[in-house]
């Protein structure tokens, strides 16, 4: 079997992705980082700090994040853990006033693909 290559390990901001979180571990590749692939069809590149406002809004929409899923090592996040979110769902919560914090250091610059960096810029925590 061959093994997945990853995108190049690049954040938002152009320089080298920073991990997201390792507890909970984070990302497709569960590394703790928000690196990406082309297998990686949800794009789970923006590094986001969850809050209930949107753990109830995923759940919302069919994709609940704090119900722990022991067959799949998922322990369920809690507000304030940190998760590599897919972009599109990301966006979603953007557009519904949902959206959690972002840190773009540690989101991948593919996120770009599907999220306007003024919108992640509006929700960084990474900037002052």
């Amino acid at each position: 079997m061959r093994a997945i290559e990853a995108d190049e390990s690049v954040n938002v901001l152009g320089a080298p992705l920073e991990p997201c979180s390792t507890a909970p571990m984070t990302g497709f590749f569960r590394n703790g980082c928000c690196d990406t692939a082309p297998l990686d069809a949800g794009s789970h590149t923006v590094c986001a700090v969850m809050t209930e406002e949107f753990l109830a809004f995923s759940k919302a929409r069919g994709n609940d994040l704090s119900t722990p899923r022991p067959e799949f090592h998922f322990p369920g996040l809690k507000p304030g853990d940190r998760w590599c979110l897919c972009a599109a769902r990301w966006m979603e919560a953007h557009q519904a006033g949902k959206a959690p914090r972002v840190r773009l250091v540690s989101t991948h610059r593919r996120a770009l693909e599907v999220c306007p960096m003024e919108a992640l810029r509006a929700h960084a925590l990474d900037l002052s």
